[in-house]
């Protein structure tokens, strides 16, 4: 590169500087390498389906099941949610399988959940389960490269992965990308912090897509006082003209286009600076406009309040909202619990049942529920067996998914597992099934072509939709 080329970024620098709110403070990644990756097809799920048995009538003018929606939640429970403790109970199973917990009815007949689900189970005619969800991975990062870009990993079953520009993307870049001129301004947004477990957890970035579709990252917690977006701040007092001006000195600077991916920052610049000049974009970020009792409905603490601000961003127009509960890895940090896992589950439960409930309610009475598919998942389940430590161990021989709104049947189960919980029985479902689904339910062929860096043609799936669990 030549000392003239050099001068210039370094002035593209010092003007993202006087921007105030650059494109740097959006959180984009580093450039990514030019390097390619393969992956390896996932079985295919059946197509047959328990049919929903208590659906609620559609409201006047409400999407039809067939209409693509316009936005997903995606809610990632971080280590891994017992099957069992939740939403695939076996009451009939001998103690140190079933655990310590009794399980109470929903609002289906003959569906039981675990009885730390209370107002989860009252919703249950809005919802959908996939009970016999799958894969091979039992490291909690490859688990999740798995579950959140619904691909195998190339490594294998690995506890640390390492270089994401080779990676498949995650499953609200794929959006981001295949829904192209109809994305909004800021099509995925992900909350409340990035996932480590050592290393920053796999599966959470655009990969070789590249920064034009990686995510606007929230690293702040919601329910914090005086939370805001500080990358959306005005902190010049300027408003919209005062961006434009600073736009107008970006451009004198950059008359010449970049080469090769950095072609990509220009994009993310580009899209940053509608977000800032767009205060419809930016109100969607401020929580402090919701009303109280609102929030106290989804709970006081980090998951309640990220789950009410997706619902904001969904309102707002976002496409894609991934929340994750749990920073981190360890027993105290998550989902993980390889001992005590009655008490911690029920610590982790309640506040999952309040803020999900809440969630599903709230998109309901705004009508929002029909055009947003709601997805929770954990990487995988928990064992069967109940440990010496009064815990359960890693497990993704059979696990659950909830599915909600987005044209999902009321009270439909999809799939079954064995009596002890430990392997599908019926229809088994991989990750990319269930990626293909959500990419299904926004008008997106899983055919569709993606390509990485070295223009290399991938589908966007290897999965089959699970079409039968719409209404």
């Amino acid at each position: 590169m030549s000392e003239r080329r050099l001068s210039r970024r370094e002035a593209l620098r010092m003007a993202g500087k006087i921007a105030g709110a650059s494109w740097i403070g959006l959180g984009v990644p580093a450039l990514r390498k030019e390097k390619a990756w393969a992956d390896t097809a996932a079985d295919a799920a059946a197509d047959t389906v328990i049919a929903p048995t208590h659906a609620r009538s559609p409201t006047p003018h409400a999407p039809r099941a067939r209409d693509p929606v316009r936005s997903c939640v995606f809610l990632f429970y971080y280590g891994g949610p017992s099957q069992l403790d939740t939403f695939d109970p076996k009451p009939d199973a001998p103690r140190e399988i079933r655990g310590e917990y009794g399980t109470i009815p929903t609002g289906v007949p003959g569906v039981r959940f675990g009885e730390h689900l209370p107002m989860t189970a009252r919703l249950f005619d809005r919802l959908a389960l996939v009970r016999s969800l799958h894969h091979p991975m039992t490291n909690h990062n490859s688990a999740a490269a798995q579950t959140l870009t619904g691909r195998v990993p190339v490594g294998g079953d690995l506890e640390l992965l390492a270089d994401e520009a080779q990676a498949p993307p995650t499953l609200g870049s794929a959006v981001s990308y295949a829904l192209g001129k109809r994305a909004h301004v800021v099509p995925y947004v992900a909350l409340p912090y990035t996932m480590h477990n050592v290393v920053q957890l796999p599966g959470q970035t655009a990969g070789f897509l590249g920064a034009a579709h990686e995510r606007f990252q929230i690293q702040n917690d919601p329910n914090s006082v005086g939370f805001c977006v500080e990358s959306l701040a005005d902190r010049s007092g300027g408003g919209s003209a005062s961006l434009h001006r600073r736009e107008a000195l970006l451009r004198a600077l950059d008359r010449k286009p970049l080469p090769g991916a950095a072609t990509d920052w220009e994009d993310y610049r580009e899209r940053a600076l509608r977000i800032l000049s767009s205060e419809t974009a930016r109100s969607g970020f401020d929580i402090t406009n919701e009303d109280e009792r609102t929030r106290e409905r989804y709970g006081r603490n980090i998951l309640g309040q990220s789950l009410l601000l997706a619902r904001r961003l969904v309102e707002s127009g976002v496409n894609f909202v991934a929340v994750y509960d749990g920073a981190a890895n360890g027993q105290d940090a998550n989902w993980d619990s390889h001992r005590d896992i009655f008490p911690r589950h029920r610590e982790l439960l309640e506040r999952s049942d309040r803020a999900f409930s809440a969630l599903v309610e709230d998109l309901e009475a705004r009508g929002l529920l029909g055009s947003t598919l709601v997805v929770a998942v954990g990487e995988f389940g928990r064992t069967p067996r109940v440990n010496g430590s009064a815990g359960r161990d890693h497990w993704p021989g059979c696990y659950t998914a909830v599915l909600a709104g987005g044209g999902v049947g009321g009270g439909a189960i999809f799939g079954a597992s064995d009596r002890f919980g430990s392997s599908p029985k019926t229809d088994p479902v991989t990750p990319a099934d269930l990626a293909a689904t959500i990419f299904s339910r926004f008008g997106i062929n899983p055919d569709t072509e993606i390509r990485d860096q070295l223009g290399r043609p991938y589908r966007i799936s290897d999965g089959r939709p699970i079409d039968a669990i719409l209404g």
